[in-house]
């Protein structure tokens, strides 16, 4: 079957890793999602990946509580390392040659951010794992994901979350929620949605990127994305 996609950034949220637990990493998960970046990985399609750390730290809430935004935005891009070398783990364990570059040097555990770099690493064939961030604070990994996304010309961000796509309020307090198939970047500003945060979203929008949300947990969902079925929600002009 065709490709829709051929060079994707997939987002995965810190907490995707934590299954069920409160806190932390279930091995169980991440080993799940390798598997399914594998069978795309099968089928030719070149990956990145942006991963939050909010399984184990989140800056913004360490700085609601006291500390320092810029310490704890770093605290929160050092989560992003850990998740990314486990993901790693997982990958290389089904034998799929993967780089994890971190914006933030730390030459023992991971390679140091450099765009062509990156892009050479992906049409090689491996998977690339971007951590820490953008390697600044007062950005999400959200603003990472779409920043990575222009640089390696990346064709679409899949944004990987724990409900099916967009709803016009919070699904998980609103039974009554409405999804979207699709939706313009000026609607989800001016509504205040929460795909991604607004910098990340105007970034797409100015570069015209366009953003599939879909849920993570229902397995083959990145397959079908790729393949141009119809998952999730939409976002573009």
């Amino acid at each position: 079957m065709a490709l829709k996609y051929k060079r994707i950034l997939l987002k995965l949220s810190g907490e995707a890793l934590m299954g069920e637990q409160a806190y932390g990493v279930d091995p169980a998960v991440v080993d799940g999602i390798a598997e399914e970046i594998k069978e795309i990985h099968a089928m030719g399609v070149e990956i990145a990946i942006v991963i939050g750390g909010g399984n184990i730290f989140r800056g913004i809430e360490g700085s609601a509580k006291g500390m320092d935004r810029a310490t704890a935005d770093y605290v929160g891009m050092l989560a992003t390392v850990i998740n990314g070398l486990t993901l790693q783990d997982a990958l290389e364990k089904k034998d799929i040659m993967t780089r994890v570059l971190s914006a933030i040097e730390m030459k023992e555990l991971a390679e140091s951010y450099i765009r062509r770099r990156a892009v050479r690493h992906i049409e090689k064939g491996r998977v690339v794992i971007f951590a820490a961030g953008t390697g600044n604070p007062y950005f999400t990994t959200d603003t990472a994901a779409s920043l990575r996304a222009m640089e390696i010309n990346a064709e679409v961000i899949l944004k990987a979350t724990k409900v099916d796509g967009v709803y016009d309020s919070d699904p998980m307090t609103n039974k009554d929620a409405v999804m979207f198939d699709h939706i313009t970047y000026i609607d989800v500003l001016q509504k205040g949605l929460k795909v991604m945060d607004s910098t990340a979203v105007s970034l797409c929008m100015d570069n015209s990127l366009p953003i599939v949300v879909f849920n993570l947990k229902n397995n083959g969902n990145i397959k079908k994305v790729i393949q141009g079925a119809k998952v999730g929600t939409t976002v573009t002009a």
